[in-house]
């Protein structure tokens, strides 16, 4: 996007997150789909992928993840597990989650700098889980702080 189709310039936080997924697609090896979840609304910010998905699917993934990361249960674990390590940080205790299906495996991955938002990446089954999430996690760190 440029300044005269996005008001809030070109360092925004819209352009900063569409150029991190923009980035994810094309450098995660068998990528087939990048995507950022807010995890305060459950919305989904930025999507790449190599077909077209029907934006229910869309819609679906966005709010899986936020069940995934802040669900009731998964929240009481965090809580659980931060209150017996002494572990006295507000920040959430999972950090990333791999999901293997029949024919894809996703990672999400909260993002450092700001922890109310998720990325997602959908990759070929075949993938190597460990490049898979060194080519993300190097992603993330260069692509600079959201």
């Amino acid at each position: 996007m440029n300044t005269a189709t996005n008001p809030a310039g070109p360092n925004s936080l819209s352009d900063r997150i569409g150029i991190l997924v923009k980035v994810l697609r094309a450098e995660v090896p068998e990528c087939l789909a990048a995507g950022a979840i807010d995890m305060t609304t459950g919305m989904l910010l930025a999507v790449e992928t190599v077909d077209n998905h029907p934006q229910e699917v869309l819609d679906l993934l966005a709010a899986a993840t936020l069940d995934l990361f802040q669900g009731r249960n998964v929240v009481m674990i965090e809580d659980i597990w931060k209150e017996r390590r002494g572990i006295r940080l507000e920040r959430h205790y999972f950090q990333e989650i791999l999901v293997n299906s029949d024919n894809l495996t996703h990672l999400f991955i909260r993002t450092e700098s700001r922890d109310d938002v998720v990325i997602v990446v959908v990759c070929r089954k075949t993938v190597n889980v460990g490049m898979l999430f060194a080519q993300a996690r190097r992603v993330l760190k260069d692509t600079g702080r959201l």
